[in-house]
């Protein structure tokens, strides 16, 4: 839990738990700084300490005690009052003094279950059960040097023994809420890395299959090029149209290698391609796709404006190409019976636009298994491309994804 609405209410949160929510607020080698809520909680702690050594002077009276004795009382009950402010820096050190000082001073008695609670919340079970076990233990002799005026000796007892354990499993619950909060921050964190390792392995995953068809693009370029060049080679004879036509093609086909080279360059390619020699589909496959869904039982309409799709570039359009078929193959899924609208519309200068809608399907639609690894491939896809790529919800309850992709 960072960010923004961490930072508005820091002050909200235990400096133990700020401590771990946000280790770098914390300089190395010091303690974190108290919160607000800290000093509101100590100054209650204080007062609260304070007010229990109160009641127990005003008691000292009715034990008969040596003026030496209650004087003492009353001085380590002050100092253990003091020594409250000190229960987060050494929570173990003060719960262990106490207990000789709870024995000896019964103004020290709000202190003592203090500094027990302090010790539940800060440090692991054992502590509390080998202090509380102790102070627990003298209880019968301390009641047996000094009774209880109002109170019979079995029930005092009971009752400071019960006190103890009270007070220590309040601090026990508000330990196992902090590390509840701090193992749901960590299984938060974990699913964010897992989605962020799956969104990446989805990225990268896209880029290999671009760069096995790009890969395939190029190298059928650079085979026309070599057996024109080749023919050139071999034909120095030759017609002066055939070697203006000859060196035209070559041109060409060197401008449109070029093209493809910059396109795949920083896409990673991954071993060797598993369609190596099939052609690449191109935007006037598109027809055929929307006949094979058609076929498949999906409700298609293709709108396509494009003022000159011959002049689409190769690349461009079989970017086009798989964007739709994605997008249909998530509706088929996602939205069984529905009218898919297929709509593509560009020109050279203005790019090329390919939006893919659906309405929300008629009645309930068994869940699928997907994560969106198709969307950020066809995302990834698209931002190579130079162009960007929305998809989302529609008002109506559908669904849309629009890419652009520059052309010209």
């Amino acid at each position: 839990m960072t960010g923004p609405a961490f930072e508005g209410r820091r002050w909200l949160f235990p400096s133990a738990v700020i401590h771990e929510l946000d280790p770098d607020a914390v300089r190395p080698g010091r303690r974190p700084r108290r919160t607000a809520r800290d000093w509101l909680v100590d100054f209650s702690c204080f007062l609260l300490a304070v007010g229990v050594g109160l009641l127990a002077a005003d008691a000292l009276p009715a034990e008969d005690l040596p003026a030496p004795v209650a004087a003492l009382d009353q001085w380590l009950g002050a100092l253990s009052c003091a020594a409250v402010w000190l229960r987060r820096r050494w929570p173990v050190g003060l719960a262990v003094a106490m207990v000789p000082v709870g024995f000896l001073s019964v103004t020290a008695g709000g202190a003592v279950l203090i500094s027990v609670f302090t010790l539940a919340v800060h440090r692991p079970f054992r502590y509390v059960a080998w202090v509380g076990g102790v102070s627990m233990a003298l209880q019968p002799l301390y009641y047996w040097l000094r009774p209880e005026p109002t109170l019979p000796y079995p029930v005092a007892v009971a009752f400071a023994v019960l006190l103890t354990v009270v007070v220590g499993s309040c601090g026990l619950l508000v330990r196992s809420k902090r590390q509840l909060m701090l193992s749901l921050r960590d299984r938060a964190r974990r699913a964010e890395t897992e989605a962020q390792l799956r969104a990446e392995r989805a990225q990268r995953l896209a880029r290999e299959a671009i760069a096995r068809e790009m890969h395939d693009v190029l190298a059928h370029r650079l085979t026309l090029l070599s057996v024109h060049a080749g023919a050139l080679e071999f034909r120095p004879d030759a017609p002066r149209d055939e070697i203006a036509r000859a060196a035209g093609v070559i041109r060409e086909s060197a401008h449109d290698a070029l093209q493809d080279l910059r396109e795949i360059i920083g896409v990673l390619r991954a071993g060797e391609p598993d369609d190596a020699g099939r052609p690449q589909p191109t935007l006037a496959a598109l027809d055929t796709l929307v006949a094979e869904s058609r076929e498949a039982g999906m409700k298609v309409t293709l709108a396509q404006q494009v003022t000159d799709p011959a002049e689409v570039p190769a690349s461009l359009g079989r970017t086009a190409y798989r964007i739709a078929q994605e997008c249909l193959t998530n509706a088929r899924k996602h939205a069984p019976g529905a009218e898919v609208t297929v709509t593509v519309t560009g020109a050279p200068g203005d790019g090329l636009t390919v939006t893919v809608r659906n309405p929300a399907p008629d009645g309930d639609v068994p869940p699928v298994p997907g994560s969106g690894q198709g969307l950020i491939g066809l995302t990834e896809r698209a931002t190579l491309a130079g162009g960007h790529l929305h998809h989302g919800p529609t008002a109506e309850g559908g669904f849309e994804v629009r890419a652009w992709l520059p052309w010209g």
